[in-house]
């Protein structure tokens, strides 16, 4: 194995000083271009890694946004993440993730481990989380985004839509339709807080006009179409009478149609069903599935220009409510 290369070793090769070098690597301003790009190709011919903890140590920050999500399971928050990488590609930062597992434990971790490296911003999914977590981010000298959820009270700067109402919404489009024999199944279940709220908003729609759940499913493991087709199963098993069930995920609704498609069961002839969403999945299907859309490319875009915008951070909050998209498609 051949020794560590440093940067000294880089400037020497593209013939500047060390510290010319150094400021190159960072993309400083008054770094000539062309300088810039001598040291880059350089460093990348050579496979050098330059070391951000002594440039932090300088700097105060270094060029990443931490982004902490509860799972990289679905299509969920990949998007997410897509929106933050599309808006910060043509910036210096780059997003680095920590996965939480929705474990409020696990997420205030993640959360020392990222503001630990001093970041340029923070992204957190969700309002909820343990005294710990909720204190550093109030302490952060970064901006912090909470994103996905409006329904609490945000830290500071938050982008989302209303879980409840996306709730509320899609009951009240489902008793619209004429169904009232109504069954819900959640996952992750109270873990994941915004199924938990949707869940609550579509209760009291439902409630509202005398109309009471009459099965319920909520499962503590994560959303896949296997779930989605063996608690379908186990619902109309239990409750034969059931005429629409509405699932906390698509994944989850997806599983359920490929139950009905394999028992002959027509939908939404014998049973209606809706999901939340708006998965691509969703698009391969012989049948579209009533969903709602949560805007979570755009919710990642939204994180990344307050970020880019607030670096001072004495700026003011900024809560960006978006509007769920329900669609019914052929399903209900």
């Amino acid at each position: 194995m051949g020794k560590k290369l440093l940067l000294k070793d880089i400037a020497k090769l593209a013939g500047v000083s060390e510290m010319t070098a150094s400021r190159a690597m960072r993309g400083a301003q008054d770094v000539s271009a062309a300088t810039r790009l001598k040291v880059e190709q350089i460093a990348r011919d050579v496979g050098y890694v330059p070391n951000r903890i002594a440039g932090a140590l300088a700097s105060k920050t270094v060029n990443l946004v931490g982004v902490v999500v509860p799972s990289l399971n679905s299509s969920v928050f990949p998007e997410v993440l897509s929106g933050i990488s599309s808006t910060l590609k043509t910036t210096a930062l780059k997003p680095v993730i920590g996965v939480t597992g929705y474990d409020l434990q696990e997420e205030e971790e993640v959360i020392r481990e990222m503001l630990s490296w001093r970041p340029t911003g923070v992204v957190v999914a969700g309002l909820e989380h343990n005294e710990a977590a909720r204190k550093m981010l109030a302490n952060a000298d970064c901006p912090v985004v909470e994103v996905m959820d409006v329904d609490g009270d945000p830290v500071k700067h938050c982008v989302g839509i209303s879980h409840l109402e996306a709730g509320r919404e899609m009951a009240q489009t489902i008793l619209k339709s004429g169904y009232r024999k109504i069954g819900f199944v959640g996952t992750k279940m109270p873990q994941d807080f915004r199924a938990e709220k949707r869940f609550k908003g579509f209760v009291e729609a439902l409630g509202e006009t005398g109309v009471s759940l009459i099965d319920q499913e909520l499962y503590s493991g994560v959303s896949s179409i296997e779930t989605g087709n063996m608690l379908t199963e186990m619902l109309l098993k239990r409750t034969p009478e059931l005429e629409c069930i509405y699932f906390s995920s698509d994944v989850l609704s997806v599983g359920a149609y490929m139950h009905c498609l394999s028992k002959g069961i027509s939908v939404p002839d014998d049973l209606a069903l809706a999901g939340f969403n708006n998965l691509e999945l969703l698009r391969g299907l012989p049948l579209k599935l009533a969903t709602t859309d949560a805007h979570r490319y755009m919710i990642g875009q939204k994180a990344a220009e307050i970020i880019l915008a607030n670096q001072d951070t004495n700026s003011l909050a900024q809560v960006m409510t978006l509007q769920p998209q329900l669609t019914t498609g052929q399903s209900l």
